[in-house]
């Protein structure tokens, strides 16, 4: 056994790693007859030597590993830093990259739903047949229909405290009593402001073409209201007495109006240029336009900050006619006000009527 073991492993050099298959299997066949529990001495790699053959290798490939090892570590934080770097901006362009998509997906969403909202209007024509004209487009939209109802509402308090003015401007009344009028009918005007500004952030469109009002209140419509400076002029002929002072007030109120309405009206028509300009970008034809819509979109945000404005305005006109008049006078000017927008609404029916009959 000693013997055909030598052929295995010389003295000094362990060449088991360039055996042949022969060797191989003299070898399994000595350990077979020794039953597998007997190892010879000369097969037994002493623990403090080492193949000639591996430290050979080792000395050839080693080195090269400790030295990518070393310019890996030699900076390991700038290297951590820019892995971070790297996946920061990934995860921020995966981000940019889902809103975009998010954006588009909105505002095509949005072009549909007008897309309907103009076919209904398209079915159901101009009037109602049943009905005065003051569902226009007859929307069946919730926010339009509920918008109306609030406003029909607020039309019918109207007519109440216009005909409680009335009565008590003809009659003895104390001027607490009537301060205590003056106030409620200012804040039901200022009601009517907060409704619209709700109303315009849902549908700035049917704020803006005042299909909530009558025909004839929208032949004086005016970014989706009266407009301040027209009706002073209206109304102050309704005033006198006047003193001296009032009047150059008066006077004054309505310049400042009429400045505030061209400033407004001017943003208008450049929103208008841009939203054109936003609409007809790229080239027309194509079929294909959803970042033009989505860019559209942005700009009409600002429609409904021209609503506010022009609410403002109305509502510091009404604070400033406030503070000019006596007691006596504002309530007169708000019985003539609400009476104005009585006969409107009475001319837009009467017209209305006056188109069902025969010819």
């Amino acid at each position: 056994m000693n013997t055909t073991s030598t052929h295995f492993v010389p003295p000094r050099r362990f060449e088991i790693y360039e055996t042949t298959l022969s060797q191989v299997s003299m070898w399994e066949e000595s350990f077979k007859n020794n039953g597998g529990i007997y190892a010879p001495n000369s097969i037994i790699i002493p623990t403090n030597g080492k193949p000639d053959s591996l430290s050979e290798d080792t000395s050839h490939g080693t080195p090269h590993k400790f030295d990518q090892e070393a310019s890996t570590s030699r900076h390991p934080d700038k290297t951590q830093r820019r892995l971070a770097q790297n996946r920061e901006a990934a995860r921020k362009s995966r981000l940019r990259k889902k809103a975009y998509v998010q954006q588009l997906e909105t505002s095509r969403l949005k072009l549909i739903h007008l897309e309907q909202e103009l076919d209904r209007a398209r079915q159901q024509g101009f009037y109602e047949g049943n009905r005065v004209d003051t569902n226009a487009l007859g929307f069946s939209d919730k926010m339009s229909s509920a918008f109306e109802m609030e406003y029909g509402h607020w039309v019918e308090e109207q007519n109440r405290q216009i005909s409680e003015l009335r009565t008590v401007l003809h009659g003895q009344v104390s001027d607490v009593e009537l301060r205590l009028l003056v106030d409620n009918a200012m804040k039901h005007y200022f009601q009517l402001f907060r409704m619209k500004s709700a109303a315009a952030k849902i549908d700035v469109f049917y704020i803006m073409s005042g299909m909530w009002k009558t025909s004839a209140e929208r032949f004086f419509l005016w970014i989706g209201g009266f407009r301040p400076s027209e009706l002073l002029k209206v109304l102050l002929p309704h005033f006198d007495p006047l003193m001296d002072q009032q009047v150059l007030d008066v006077c004054n109120l309505r310049q400042s109006c009429q400045q505030a309405e061209d400033a407004v009206s001017q943003g208008m028509e450049k929103l208008q240029h841009t939203l054109a300009e936003s609409v007809a970008a790229g080239n027309l034809g194509e079929g294909s336009y959803i970042p033009q819509i989505a860019c559209a979109m942005e700009r009409l945000e600002a429609l409904v900050s021209f609503v506010n404005q022009a609410d403002h305005l109305r509502h510091e006109t009404l604070q400033q006619m406030h503070r000019i008049l006596t007691t006596r006078q504002a309530a007169r000017g708000l019985l003539a006000l609400g009476e104005y927008f009585q006969r409107l609404r009475d001319l837009s029916s009467s017209w209305a009527t006056r188109q069902r009959e025969p010819t």
